[in-house]
C-alpha cells in the first residue's frame, strides 16, 4: 500500500476512533462520528456552507444537510449525527465542494495547500492560453 495512502487512512482511523455512535458501511468505507451534541457551526468565509471548528473531523453543513469527508469517500446525513450515508462526488453540493483546504481538519490525501481542493474547479491554472482540453496551445 502507498506510504500516502497508509497515512491518510491512519489518520482518517484515528478520527473515528475518536468518535464512534454513527456507524456507515459502504464497501470497505466505514466512518464513526459521535458529536453528541450539535456542534457549533460557522460559516466558511464567502460561502453559504458551515464547518464545525471544534469538531476534529471534516464536518460541513449546507442547506439542511451535513457533509464529511472520511477515507477518501463522501457522506451526507440529515441530521447532525447521522445516520450516514455515502455518496458519490457528483452528489456533493459544489458550495460544499468549494470549501477551502484550510477548513479541513483532515485534508484528503496530499492536498495541503490552500484554497479550494482541485474538484472544485477553482484550483490554479497554469500560464499561457488554454483550449479546455488539459492541453495548452503552443
Amino acid at each position: 500500500m502507498p506510504r500516502k495512502l497508509t497515512r491518510l487512512l491512519m489518520l482518517a482511523a484515528a478520527g473515528a476512533v475518536l468518535f464512534s455512535a454513527t456507524s456507515v458501511v459502504a464497501g470497505d468505507v466505514t466512518i464513526h462520528i459521535d458529536v453528541g451534541t450539535p456542534p457549533q457551526l460557522v460559516v466558511v468565509p464567502g460561502t453559504s456552507v458551515y464547518y464545525a471548528p471544534d469538531v476534529p473531523v471534516n464536518y460541513f453543513f449546507y442547506k439542511g444537510r451535513y457533509y464529511t469527508l472520511a477515507n477518501g469517500a463522501w457522506f451526507t446525513a440529515p441530521v447532525y449525527n447521522g445516520p450516514w450515508a455515502v455518496i458519490q462526488i457528483g452528489k456533493v453540493p459544489p458550495p460544499v465542494l468549494a470549501v477551502p483546504l484550510e477548513y479541513y481538519h483532515i485534508p484528503p490525501g496530499h492536498l495541503k495547500k490552500p484554497g479550494p481542493p482541485p474538484w472544485a474547479g477553482h484550483g490554479q491554472k497554469k500560464k499561457g492560453k488554454h483550449h479546455g482540453h488539459g492541453h495548452e496551445k503552443d
